[in-house]
């Protein structure tokens, strides 16, 4: 091919800025979308957003059909979830196959579904028949997936709250509530038998507001600390996030499980909390999340495990309005509803503008024409060389 018609060639190229740089960029990266909020972007708007940004997975504690169908063909994964009140009624294979044929048959063509929640943080609730519901739902979800043929692109877990862990110090003496056993053995083994994740939300800002005086803020951050050395295992730990991730390893292990993989369906770091909530603040927030995204971007594993990269689902999206107290509940989002953001991390950048519902598209398509400028010329120099 000739330098000119080369040249040429490129011009013919389909090519936005946000895709070039979600192409180049993109990694491993993951966040919670809730939907508690009355002034927030309508998924579409949503959708355009995801889309300019690093962002690869969402995680859904429904199954909003809005959104799943807003991210029609947009290649990010989803975890969508079942309601907790749903459970018991979810144990009935009959039911739970209804449930798949309303929320995942419609829209799996197109949208990416690779897992269901059943339930969220179950067990923090003491209520016994959600208690004893939780296995029997995920087991017939799964069931219902095996015999509408979508096992092999959906799989079943349920995201739990660290308060299932009842020894987390050092990592490997890691162990589950006593009470929690009985529960959560079976959970193990069946998460064993169908390959999927263990999903824990982790909050080290939880760890530092109940006691700053004894934590380092360094070290719950990601910031440069002596840190700590496990004197079981000899291994070193410089973050509070990853000791947590390895005392559920241990945990699991301790039940007879090493091969069930951990993942982080929750954690982050609100820009704002009442006047008992100690370190709660924009800077903070903008430390921890951004030192969390350059972990994940160099895909660094644990100390205990250090060939596998931490997989995370940062909370959350937006900051929503219509969430109890405390205050950090309502102020964990990376985003304020109109889509600004609530402090920089290295993704406001390559933001659509966002008006109410609506965007700038002059904006968008103007560093588009700069950017795609830019790059022929530079492949125009080349050639010439």
């Amino acid at each position: 091919m000739t330098t000119s018609s080369f040249f040429f060639a490129l011009l013919l190229i389909p090519l936005t800025f946000s895709d070039l740089f979600v192409r180049i960029q993109s990694f491993n990266f993951g966040i919670n979308y809730g939907q508690l909020g009355d002034n927030l972007p309508s998924p579409s708007s949503v959708a355009a957003l995801i889309k300019s940004l690093k962002v690869s997975k969402i995680k859904l504690y429904d199954s909003n059909p809005d959104i799943l169908s807003a991210f029609a063909d947009s290649g990010v994964e989803f975890i969508i979830g079942t309601r907790n009140e749903d459970l018991p009624s979810l144990r009935d294979p009959s039911n739970a196959q209804k449930w798949i044929q309303q929320h995942v048959q419609p829209y799996i063509s197109r949208t990416k579904i690779t897992c269901i929640a059943v339930g969220n943080e179950v067990f923090d609730y003491n209520n016994p028949q959600l208690t004893t519901s939780l296995l029997p739902a995920m087991q017939s979800m799964y069931n219902a997936l095996v015999s509408l043929g979508l096992a092999q692109q959906v799989t079943v877990t349920s995201a739990h709250s660290y308060n299932v862990i009842a020894s987390s110090f050092p990592p490997s003496s890691g162990a589950f509530r006593q009470d929690l056993i009985q529960y959560l053995q079976p959970i193990l083994n069946f998460h064993a038998q169908i390959k999927s994740p263990f999903l824990i939300n982790a909050y080290p800002f939880f760890a530092y507001k109940g006691n700053p005086n004894q934590i380092s803020l360094n070290y719950v951050l990601f910031q440069p600390n002596s840190g700590s050395t496990d004197p079981v295992t000899n291994l070193h730990y410089d973050n509070m996030l990853f000791a947590q991730i390895d005392a559920v390893y241990a945990a699991i292990k301790r039940l007879g499980h090493t091969d069930i993989e951990v993942k982080i369906s929750e954690t982050g770091w609100p820009s704002k909390g009442g006047p008992d909530e100690i370190g709660a603040t924009p800077q903070n927030a903008e430390i921890y999340n951004s030192n969390l995204l350059k972990r994940i971007e160099q895909k660094q594993g644990t100390p205990a495990k250090p060939s596998i990269p931490v997989d995370v689902f940062v909370f959350a999206l937006f900051n929503e309005n219509l969430k109890p107290d405390p205050v950090s509940e309502r102020n964990f989002g990376l985003y304020y509803p109109d889509g600004n953001p609530v402090y920089n991390i290295g993704l406001e950048g390559y933001l659509p503008e966002m008006t109410g519902e609506f965007y700038s598209k002059s904006k968008v398509l103007s560093i588009n024409f700069v950017c795609i400028f830019s790059f022929l010329l530079f492949t125009w120099e080349l050639l010439r060389h």
